[in-house]
């Protein structure tokens, strides 16, 4: 299966100044990652720990503070690529809800609190496509049909719809010009599990029904493993494991995904849950070395000084962690 997203080396910064002080937070330091065709592509981690920032780039929306630094992001599309910051920001921004699109963490970031459902598909359509208002009514309503939404949404502002319906309504206005690569950050935050559920099978249907890609960020391991098909960790803005969805919940190798598998509650175990110990890095001074070697109990002195490279450990499996080598590089210290 040919890779759809490319991401190289890539490093984004946030540059700011104050006082004649400036700060740089190393939100993403050298992520590379490839993303297939008509997969679910997961990005784990705790909050802070770049996800969205990441996600932010693989739109190409890196605006000031924000700066890439290092590297590229490349779409596979139409049979050729494109390195979209090598793009003119005009190129870009016709990429977006076509080639490329993002749902927002909350439905209210997406959906204008004083115009209806109908208004908000309006302005969206135009901007991409020449049809009068006839046909966008017939276009939007013959969508919003075939997802199984009701028609009478469109005529609700959004306060007027449960959390549930106005994030599938989001979901739809992402996907309705049908573009190849969806990304979408914490799509479930701030509903309740039952609803949460709905809203991933709404966002899988969709996405087989158009056979596109879906870049999933979100915290919630428990989502990653009943969607994804592969799974990166990020922590402190690096890739620190990558794995088949499988494999890395049944053969965590670096000592992070280790901790964030084991924080899942199990209906068969009603041990207490461990959390990380420590606190997440701040990324204006990470530490030297392996970012996670201050919070990892296994640590050696060359993880204070030397950060690990992400290697091959398996099939489909990659992890940047000096305990593979020195316990022959089968997590033995999980």
């Amino acid at each position: 299966m040919s890779a759809l997203l490319e991401v190289n080396d890539l490093c984004a910064y946030y540059v700011t100044s104050a006082y004649g002080i400036e700060r740089t937070v190393q939100a993403v330091e050298r992520v590379s990652l490839a993303v297939r065709e008509n997969e679910v592509f997961g990005i784990a981690g705790e909050s802070g720990c770049g996800k969205s920032t990441l996600l932010k780039i693989l739109l190409g929306m890196a605006s000031p503070p924000l700066r890439i630094v290092g590297g590229s992001v490349t779409y596979h599309v139409n049979g050729g690529s494109l390195d979209i910051f090598a793009l003119p920001e005009a190129k870009r921004r016709q990429l977006r809800w076509q080639v490329v699109s993002y749902i927002p963490q909350g439905s209210m970031h997406a959906l204008n609190p004083v115009r209806r459902i109908r208004d908000t598909f309006h302005d969206f359509i135009r901007a991409h496509r020449r049809l009068s208002k006839r046909q966008i009514d017939e276009f939007v309503g013959d969508y919003l049909g075939n997802l199984g939404l009701p028609s009478k949404v469109l005529d609700s502002y959004p306060h007027q719809l449960s959390g549930g319906m106005r994030q599938r309504i989001t979901i739809a206005l992402a996907t309705i010009l049908s573009p190849p690569l969806v990304l979408a950050d914490e799509p479930t935050t701030a509903l309740d599990v039952v609803v949460q559920r709905g809203v991933l099978q709404f966002l899988e249907e969709v996405r087989q029904r158009q056979e596109s890609t879906l870049v999933l960020v979100t915290h919630d391991m428990g989502v990653h493993a009943n969607l994804a098909d592969r799974v990166a960790v990020l922590y402190a803005g690096q890739v620190v494991e990558e794995a088949n969805t499988t494999t890395l919940f049944a053969q965590p190798v670096h000592p992070y995904t280790q901790y964030l598998i084991r924080s899942l509650p199990k209906l068969d175990d009603r041990t207490e849950r461990l959390s990380i110990p420590g606190r997440p890095p701040a990324l204006d001074n990470p530490p030297t070395g392996c970012r996670f070697h201050p919070r990892c109990p296994y640590a050696m002195a060359i993880c204070k000084t030397t950060a690990p490279p992400l290697e091959q450990v398996g099939p489909n499996h990659r992890a940047a962690c000096y305990l593979l080598s020195a316990r022959g590089g089968d997590g033995s210290h999980a």
